[in-house]
């Protein structure tokens, strides 16, 4: 039987999860609204939908695009499936207050008009369940600091293509080092002329060198940010 012929409706729980799986590696859009749909209407609970559904497809896109098994143009097609699904559940999200990954502010640096990569790292981290607030390109100094004061993200992401752009986001965390605010976010860094030295060099916390390495980096920071925020809360008291 054909995807065209099957019936989402005619499948379990079960089989219908792992279906949405298949659908969201070959970035079928409709057919995974379709089954955001179907699940809401079983009763399942938005977030559980985000979780088992989305954020478990787009984690085996991640492997297999870390893997070279799936390249850029793939994966944004998988990724513009994940959207679609994520805007039928992002409001009721939003009603149940459901958990988040965290939340990141990320956008290309000043004089840098290059944005392949950070969106697809903005869409990754959606699918990992992260709240993105996307900046978009050619940002100063002065763009980074109001999204962190507005949005009290944990991460900020800075990404550049040009070798002549990347020293700005020294420019950036010096600056948020005068304002003594540089611990209270995760800083990571990206895009193809980069490396881990140039990031240790700026006094960035991490280096991604693609969209699935930031998802798992993301996840595995987050998890000492909240230990750091538990030990400092448990001091405090």
């Amino acid at each position: 039987m054909s995807d065209d012929d099957l019936d989402l409706k005619s499948l379990s729980d079960a089989d219908l999860v792992e279906q949405m799986h298949d659908d969201l590696y070959d970035g079928l859009k409709e057919e995974i609204e379709e089954g955001v749909n179907i699940l809401l209407e079983r009763g399942w609970a938005p977030y559980t939908i985000l979780t088992d559904a989305l954020v478990e497809g787009m984690r085996i896109v991640g492997i297999d695009f870390r893997d070279g098994i799936l390249f850029v143009p793939e994966v944004l097609k998988s990724a513009n499936a994940m959207k679609g699904g994520m805007k039928i559940l992002r409001p009721l999200l939003a009603e149940t207050g459901a958990p988040r990954a965290g939340k990141m502010v990320i956008g290309t640096v000043k004089g840098d008009i290059h944005d392949i990569g950070k969106n697809l790292v903005t869409m990754m981290m959606e699918g990992a369940g992260f709240e993105v607030i996307d900046l978009g390109i050619n940002n100063p100094v002065e763009n980074y600091l109001a999204a962190l004061e507005e949005h009290e993200p944990d991460i900020l992401g800075m990404s550049a293509l040009l070798t002549t752009t990347m020293p700005y986001m020294k420019v950036v965390i010096d600056t948020m080092k005068e304002k003594g605010i540089r611990d209270d976010y995760v800083v990571m860094v990206g895009g193809a002329p980069l490396n881990q030295e140039f990031a240790t060099a700026v006094g960035a916390d991490a280096y991604c060198a693609d969209a699935a390495i930031t998802v798992e980096t993301a996840k595995e920071l987050m998890k000492r940010l909240h230990n750091l925020r538990g030990a400092a809360g448990a001091n405090a008291a």
